[in-house]
């Protein structure tokens, strides 16, 4: 990536540079963020984006918060930086020549479980959905404010850092199912071991030791996602449609998470 001294204004999409701007005016009396430059231990961001200014743009943003931040402008390029470097989260654009998006996360969620965000300028419920569907942690539509990019950043990390503090860090058995938290894995009752993502994880969590009770859509929100955490419309139904695709014999015939209409979700022993 080259550096910052560079950067030239003029090829910012002016709709980019008037978020900047507006950003500097709302956060230049305010202390920084908790993950500062001073932090001997920063967290790790890949951006992968073939949009150069774009790029620049975001890796600014992300480096005034005391983040470090990789880049790469393509899908292969990103999983090999992916396999040496190990980030803590991946700013992923969907549109991209050769490997896009999709496919990326595709290889990504074969191999690991960092958390990735959706860049996308495709902004429709149908899109978002789609995006979670497949594995994201997150999406997030351009163009985009930055104050908004970095809450979902910090929401996200926050809760793979809760994963690495160890909350919730307890093993779990319900109903045949044994769930580790740590490493992200369910054990099914016929001895296949399911990969999660850790909102997967999380999610299923919360429903198993909870088991037999209903949890509203609202309750599931604030316990896996965080209380200040909007969401978008269906969004728990996507994650809980994936845990079905991973841990029920039957998705379309559930016997585990069972959905509770109007109201939330259950898992059933």
């Amino acid at each position: 990536m080259s550096p910052l001294s560079s950067y030239h204004p003029p090829k910012i999409p002016q709709s980019l540079a008037r978020s900047m701007a507006r950003w500097y005016n709302e956060t230049s009396e305010r202390s920084m963020s908790t993950y500062s430059p001073a932090n001997d231990n920063p967290m790790r961001i890949l951006v992968v984006d073939d949009d150069p200014p774009s790029v620049k743009m975001t890796a600014f943003l992300l480096r005034e918060e005391g983040y470090e931040v990789m880049a790469a402008n393509n899908g292969r390029d990103a999983l090999a930086l992916i396999e040496q470097e190990r980030p803590d989260l991946i700013l992923l654009d969907v549109m991209m020549p050769g490997l896009d998006g999709f496919e990326t996360l595709r290889e990504i969620r074969s191999r690991y479980a960092i958390p990735v965000i959706f860049l996308s300028a495709k902004g429709e419920t149908s899109d978002r959905v789609a995006g979670l569907e497949m594995g994201a942690d997150d999406y997030l539509a351009k163009p985009f404010e930055p104050s908004e990019l970095l809450a979902r950043v910090k929401a996200v990390l926050r809760r793979t850092e809760a994963y690495a503090l160890g909350e919730p860090s307890d093993r779990i058995e319900t109903g045949g199912i044994r769930l580790d938290p740590l490493t992200n894995r369910a054990e099914l009752p016929d001895g296949r071991v399911v990969e999660l993502t850790p909102i997967e994880t999380r999610l299923l969590h919360t429903l198993m030791r909870n088991a037999g009770r209903v949890l509203t859509h609202d309750q599931l929100l604030t316990s896996v996602w965080g209380a200040n955490y909007g969401g978008y419309p269906n969004q728990i139904a996507v994650y809980v449609r994936r845990l079905r695709t991973k841990i029920e014999e039957n998705p379309d015939d559930p016997k585990y998470l069972m959905t509770v209409r109007g109201v939330g979700y259950r898992f059933e022993v």
